[in-house]
């Protein structure tokens, strides 16, 4: 990927750093954990050697939803070494109750499973090294169990209350752009941040980086276009070219960071947007924009 796709905030070569997916479970998913990027690098360099910490957006959740995301606090290794075997693992995790809307951090090191009954889009490092420490007792194509990773597991978990689990939303100002609508911050660490923009028809304007990072913007649901600038040097002199293209409800577009970019909808439409954030630039931001410090460490992490 050339630089003036990645841009300024991610100019080295390497792999792309954020995955974005959708999440279906019709049952529930193993209880897992996640390494961080300093073990992953030193145990884990075959799977590419970066760890992963996520955060999920709930785009839809049936009545009586959840996620176990974390242990409660006092649980020590040998207590969550019995709850394996004696199959109680679930009462040892916080439960939160899932709604349309909600978002949840979840760095690296949080044990964790989702229910059944949502639909989740996850933004994540890019990385796919996942450590099972139970599976309900499921069995593979080839009516096996499938493998756990329990050793693994605790080497890497937290225990007790970590950074995260479900987190509020913070207020973005958008009046600048004279258009209106509602931006609002989700989740930010230094690996990305992900923003909900909210727009009813004929609205837009968001001001999307262009230069600093490029975006990953996913229509949740209405349809519009996205417009964009591109500035060129040729012969001397700034050439503007001009383009837009149309988007509808359940497509992700990649928005390189060479170009300025809005999306225009044509009908209500919610969009989110992931992209590499400078965090303390973000911080500096939302305390212009009075948020309180206390505010903001409930929705940035390091």
């Amino acid at each position: 990927m050339p630089p003036e796709w990645r841009g300024t905030r991610f100019t080295e070569p390497g792999d792309f750093p954020i995955l974005v997916k959708f999440i279906f479970p019709n049952d529930k998913l193993s209880i897992q954990v996640h390494p961080d990027d300093a073990y992953a690098a030193a145990h884990e360099k075959a799977a590419g050697g970066r760890g992963k910490t996520e955060m999920w957006y709930v785009v839809s959740a049936e009545h009586d939803s959840y996620v176990l995301a974390g242990t409660k606090p006092g649980v020590s290794k040998q207590q969550f070494l019995e709850a394996i075997s004696s199959q109680t693992l679930e009462n040892l995790l916080e439960r939160h109750s899932v709604y349309n809307g909600d978002t949840f951090f979840v760095p690296a090191g949080t044990p964790h499973t989702i229910g059944p009954g949502m639909i989740l889009c996850e933004v994540q490092e890019y990385s796919d090294l996942t450590y099972r420490v139970y599976d309900y007792g499921r069995i593979d194509a080839k009516g096996k169990p499938r493998e756990l990773h329990v050793q693994k597991a605790l080497h890497v978990m937290q225990f007790g209350k970590t950074a995260g689990g479900k987190v509020p939303s913070l207020p973005l100002y958008s009046g600048s752009y004279g258009i209106g609508g509602k931006r609002m911050l989700l989740s930010a660490c230094r690996y990305f941040a992900v923003e909900r923009w909210e727009f009813y028809k004929n609205m837009g304007g968001t001001g999307v980086r262009g230069r600093f990072s490029f975006d990953i913007v996913v229509a949740l649901n209405g349809n519009g276009q996205i417009a964009w600038n591109q500035t060129e040097w040729n012969r001397g002199r700034d050439v503007w070219n001009r383009g837009h293209t149309d988007f509808q409800a359940g497509e992700c577009w990649f928005i390189p960071a060479v170009l300025t970019a809005d999306p225009w909808t044509k009908t209500h439409a919610t969009l989110l947007c992931a992209y590499k954030p400078d965090l303390a630039q973000l911080r500096s931001k939302l305390k212009v924009e009075r948020h309180s410090e206390a505010a903001i460490a409930q929705t940035v992490f390091d």
